[in-house]
């Protein structure tokens, strides 16, 4: 398994200070040890529509010259859109997105089935807009009908686009429409039916499901089609002996059974990338850190997710 850095961690929404520019966060993706960057498509650092073909041949040249792989594009796909405009935009900032991957030689494009958005200009680091998470389960009513539905049909189109250009698609297991859990995701992937629509699994969205035999259950049924996962920086630790432990999640108040998931993945033969983000607010004694909290949960927490690799029995 390979490490790599979500730009998103560096992009001045979430903490006290400046956004890193994509050249900076190559730069400081080797620094801190990782393999890759996974690029997210959106401002400050990386929206398409910012980036020149002068701007991504640069930033392809100096990943590679730093020993930097660009290993996924990361959209802010939102394919269940009520409005037929909306659903049209979202459309059109994916073909953006799929010629950035592209013009990176980057063969790998996270998706969400829908995602919300976040507020960025209106309080001092970003926000999240309001979205139900759900429950493990749908009832099978009609308007959750037609957001399941709407993101199907989109994400089939946008794939058809993607197979063109050689590029595959990893569905994230990540609300609204998409339950907690790896069920909902699995499902509409299969339905989909696309070959080049794959998934993005990742074990901290499976929220208080973190039992090791759910975990297992998890990866196995979805073992020929996990291509990309993300690990969450901001809950760990360093003790006054300099071990580094997982604190609790902030969204369920348990540990998350990183350990269980590691094991299976390697179980199945996943050799892909372990995917570090930091995507919360940074707060250290009730009030918002600066990058310097950034780098620490970042470096804690690679050092903890490589023993992890290493010890494991399958390592």
């Amino acid at each position: 398994m390979k490490f790599a850095l979500l730009t998103v961690s560096y992009s001045g929404l979430f903490y006290k200070g400046p956004a890193l520019t994509l050249e900076k966060q190559i730069r400081h993706a080797k620094e801190l040890g990782f393999d890759a960057l996974a690029i997210e498509t959106k401002r400050p650092v990386a929206s398409p529509l910012d980036l020149s073909k002068k701007d991504r041949i640069r930033i392809q040249n100096l990943a590679a010259d730093e020993g930097i792989k660009v290993c996924a594009i990361e959209s802010m796909s939102n394919f269940a859109g009520r409005y037929m405009e909306e659903r049209e935009n979202n459309l059109a900032m994916m073909r953006s997105v799929l010629e950035l991957a592209r013009d990176l030689d980057v063969d790998l494009i996270k998706i969400f089935a829908a995602w919300p958005g976040i507020v960025n200009d209106e309080e001092e680091i970003a926000a999240y807009a309001p979205y139900e998470r759900g429950n493990y389960y749908k009832r099978p009513f009609p308007p959750e009908l037609r957001n399941w539905n709407r993101c199907v049909e989109g994400i089939r189109e946008i794939a058809d686009l993607a197979s063109d250009m050689g590029i595959t698609l990893a569905l994230q297991n990540h609300a609204p429409v998409i339950a907690p859990g790896y069920e909902d995701a699995l499902a509409m992937m299969q339905e989909i039916d696309r070959k080049n629509v794959k998934l993005c699994l990742d074990v901290p969205l499976f929220y208080d499901r973190q039992s090791d035999d759910y975990i297992r259950e998890a990866v196995q049924k979805c073992r020929k089609h996990i291509v990309y996962t993300h690990y969450g920086a901001w809950n760990f630790s360093q003790k006054s002996d300099g071990e580094i432990v997982q604190d609790p999640s902030p969204s369920t108040g348990q540990l998350i059974n990183y350990r269980a998931f590691i094991e299976e993945l390697q179980q199945i033969g996943y050799d892909g990338y372990l995917t570090s983000e930091y995507c919360l607010p940074a707060v250290r004694n009730h009030k918002i850190a600066g990058m310097e909290e950034i780098d620490n949960a970042t470096r804690h927490s690679l050092r903890y997710m490589k023993q992890l690799v290493s010890h494991s029995l399958f390592a």
